[in-house]
């Protein structure tokens, strides 16, 4: 953001100010800053230009032909500009000048006719970025007029760097405050010539207020918390006054028209956007504050006509849009010429919504900007008298009515407690409880009381987006101390015994489960289309990173698309990452945050060695494999698995795999299906997994050394027929509950479905190992324990002992 040195000095009467000096203050405070110069062009040799008359091109109808008083003679100018008008001043430069884009006139002869030099713009000139529309001047300008004695010379201004979170430093008086040593009573406002004192009121309503025929009413009030509006009769618009046009120039700003200058001046004074309405044109004299209706359009000042979704926030009469809140006006009831009644507007918009319908509709002006990062919710009262002020004295006229305000929603001050231990605990430097208080004056935040302990901070409106937590105020404090101040030799201190949270622990150790099998980890932005999350975020980076991922499993897609690409075939791809999955009991759709690890597998199942002729490849069994292991380390109890059939919106191929903990599913894994990424050809199968962590780590039990047992084992293998419906894990949890403390282990070594087995049946090869630390077995008292697995088995299973 550009500001003018000189406005800032105005502001900051008995401040003093060098440039440099205003440098190193704002950077040091969090804003880089440029000096340059706002007229730094040179422009000798271009004069003040006035167009005697003015007619259209006999052979093009956008060009009109101009005869135009350079101070010595008449000439014939072509010109293109839409603007132009008789009696106008503008900047000229005859034959033979070069501009500072390093264009040369030359005498031309355009459709037939002879132009003999040309009306500049700022673009042209180097003076501005605005290049639609010709430099208007002032209409005490003379004729042959040196435009550098017009424009008095160079102006110097910081290109001040402003942080989104700093919308109340995108004004003059803003800037100021970060200047001042004593506090924001050093501010004063500049004195407006020609300004005559007046007094006006204010007329209050929540929703509704009228006076004389028109009314102001709100229908959004949660996207329009306040509404203030004000009529003026009688106003003559015509070119701004030299000290208005050059104030705007300074900065880099096209002058239109001393009303539409005069809301310009007061936002970039005081950081308050506003805009005028033509009332003659506004329909039942009605001001409507509502969401556009589906396909209704507008035609805005920018020429182009948008079309407006439900989403979007209106300024309307009683039939149509007259303006997009927070983002520009509409052309039908633009102030003009022929403008004797205006209405001024003064609002509150929400940043989102002012957000989302300039991005949707690629339209971005000084309004929206500042909207978009917060404006002072307690600003618009002051702004509007300062406006009307400017007004009365550059377009005459006299305010009609009170100032009529709507607030649905008023604001309310913050109240922040500011402990003076927690200061120094977080800065490491002893502040004295008064020092801290003068530090919050200077920045216009009040003190509603304080003890030695705790200071009561009110926090202003036009911080009331930034400071939100103790913690702020703190960066606050260190800020205007000034971090330089700090020493920069560090204390005596021991190392901390803290061990790392036990979640940290758990993550390293599931990592350690991955990079053992030969798995690389991935990390991935937690940002995804539409499609692949369900979070919004409020201020996207672009379409394709518009909400917050649900899973882990697209993002290693991609990165197995890219990897294929390339022509990898063994792809082992694992991440530990947080997923944001929306609820019912979600305030705002914010959702509910949780980590989740997914892995994402083909080819072979570990990495190549020169030692094995042949390897296998990733299967079901491989993940399976892995997802045992997780759910040991992460403490999950009664784990099962469930065959699913594939279900809408699932990114396996024909069926996946449930795991379930309890009643919860905890995650799934099975194959990819071809269709939800990119390959080739060659690409052999594709296995996915992805398993939510627990919300807390297991507490670790510690190790427990044992010696190894002196005497042997004995093992007894069972053939097993079972029923379809009866799961492996049933049967060896019902051998463990009835095998007796000599059972040590069981395992299933074989499953076997076909010939010589019953319709329906299968059989189960179960290993059972019996061992003891104090003697050697004998195998009556294995059999014995045998025999009872069998009949329990029987009896409470239906299952057969195949012989």
């Amino acid at each position: 953001m550009e500001i003018s040195y000189s406005w800032l000095k105005d502001i900051l009467p008995t401040v003093e100010l060098t440039p440099d000096g205003i440098s190193e203050r704002l950077a040091s405070r969090g804003a880089p800053v440029e000096i340059s110069g706002a007229t730094g062009i040179e422009t000798e040799g271009v004069v003040v230009g006035r167009v005697k008359s003015v007619r259209k091109h006999p052979n093009a109808d956008r060009l009109s032909i101009c005869e135009v008083d350079n101070g010595h003679e008449i000439l014939q100018v072509i010109c293109g500009a839409p603007v132009i008008h008789e009696g106008g001043h503008y900047p000229f430069a005859g034959v033979g000048m070069e501009l500072p884009n390093g264009m040369k006139l030359k005498k031309a002869k355009i459709r037939g006719e002879f132009s003999n030099g040309m009306l500049c713009s700022e673009k042209e000139l180097g003076l501005g970025p605005d290049e639609g529309g010709i430099m208007l001047l002032a209409e005490s300008t003379s004729p042959g007029q040196a435009l550098g004695e017009v424009l008095e010379g160079k102006e110097i201004l910081f290109d001040v760097e402003i942080t989104p979170n700093r919308g109340d430093w995108l004004s003059h008086v803003g800037l100021a405050r970060e200047l001042t040593h004593t506090g924001p009573c050093d501010i004063v406002l500049p004195q407006i010539p020609g300004s005559p004192e007046f007094n006006v009121e204010t007329k209050r309503g929540d929703r509704e207020v009228e006076h004389q025929g028109v009314s102001i009413r709100i229908e959004s009030p949660d996207v329009c918390p306040r509404f203030l509006g004000v009529i003026v009769e009688g106003v003559t618009v015509r070119a701004s006054p030299d000290w208005l046009a050059k104030r705007l120039r300074s900065i880099g700003q096209q002058s239109i028209n001393n009303i539409v200058d005069a809301t310009n001046y007061v936002m970039f004074e005081m950081g308050n956007p506003m805009h005028a309405f033509d009332l003659d044109k506004i329909k039942g004299n009605e001001i409507v504050i509502r969401n556009a209706k589906p396909e209704e359009k507008i035609l805005a000042l920018d020429g182009i006509e948008h079309e407006l979704t439900n989403q979007m926030l209106v300024v309307c009469d009683r039939e149509n849009p007259q303006s997009l809140a927070g983002v520009i006006g509409g052309m039908d009831s633009s102030v003009t010429e022929d403008t004797e009644r205006i209405f001024l507007e003064c609002a509150l918009f929400d940043p989102k919504v002012v957000r989302k319908t300039a991005k949707s509709l690629g339209v971005s002006t000084d309004a929206s900007y500042r909207f978009e990062r917060g404006v002072d919710p307690e600003g618009h009262m002051s702004a509007v008298e300062r406006v009307l002020e400017v007004i009365l004295a550059v377009a005459g006229g006299e305010i009609s009515g009170p100032i009529m305000e709507v607030t649905p929603h008023p604001h309310t001050p913050k109240l922040i407690d500011l402990r003076t231990a927690r200061v120094e605990s977080v800065l490491g430097i002893t502040f004295e409880k008064e020092e801290l208080e003068k530090i919050l004056l200077t920045l216009g935040i009040g003190i509603e009381g304080s003890t030695e302990e705790v200071i009561s901070a009110s926090i202003p409106s036009f911080r009331s987006y930034d400071i939100t937590r103790e913690i702020d105020l703190i960066e606050e404090i260190a800020r205007v101390y000034g971090y330089d101040q700090f020493p920069d030799t560090l204390n005596s201190y021991l190392p901390s015994s803290v061990p790392d949270d036990p979640f940290f622990r758990l993550e390293e150790d599931i990592r350690k489960i991955f990079v053992a099998s030969g798995i690389h980890e991935a990390i991935n932005p937690a940002f995804a289309n539409a499609t692949e999350g369900v979070i919004e975020i409020l201020n996207p980076i672009s379409s394709e990173e518009s909400h917050l991922r649900k899973n882990l499993i697209h993002g290693l897609l991609k990165n197995l698309e890219y990897n294929l690409a390339r022509s990898t075939r063994d792809i082992r791809l694992f991440e530990i990452g947080t997923v944001f999955i929306e609820t019912e009991k979600a305030l705002n759709k914010q959702g509910r945050e949780s980590t989740h690890v997914a892995s994402v597998l083909t080819g072979l199942a570990t990495p190549p060695h020169w030692s094995e002729d042949s390897q296998d490849s990733v299967d079901f069994w491989t993940l399976k494999g892995i997802v045992v292991k997780l759910m040991r380390i992460c403490g999950w109890k009664s784990v099962s698995f469930e065959s699913k059939k594939h279900g809408a919106g699932k990114w396996v191929q024909s069926g996946y795999v449930e795991i379930i903990s309890g009643d919860q599913v905890i995650g799934s894994f099975g194959q990819i299906s071809p269709e939800h990424f990119e390959s080739p050809k060659w690409v052999g199968e594709v296995w996915a997994l992805e398993v939510s962590l627990p919300e807390r780590a297991p507490d670790k039990q510690d190790v427990q050394f044992q010696a190894f047992p002196q005497y042997p084992s004995v093992d007894r293998d069972l053939a097993c027929l079972l029923d379809l419906g009866v799961s492996a894990k049933e049967v060896t949890e019902k051998i463990r509950s009835v095998g007796g403390d000599l059972l040590s282990e069981v395992s299933i070594f074989d499953v076997y479905e076909g010939s010589e087995i019953p319709e329906h049946k299968r059989s189960l090869g179960v290993r059972m190992r019996y061992q003891s630390f104090e003697r050697t077995l004998t195998d009556v008292e294995v059999d014995r324990s045998v025999d009872k697995i069998i009949r329990s088995l029987l009896e409470d299973l239906n299952v057969q002992q195949r012989l």
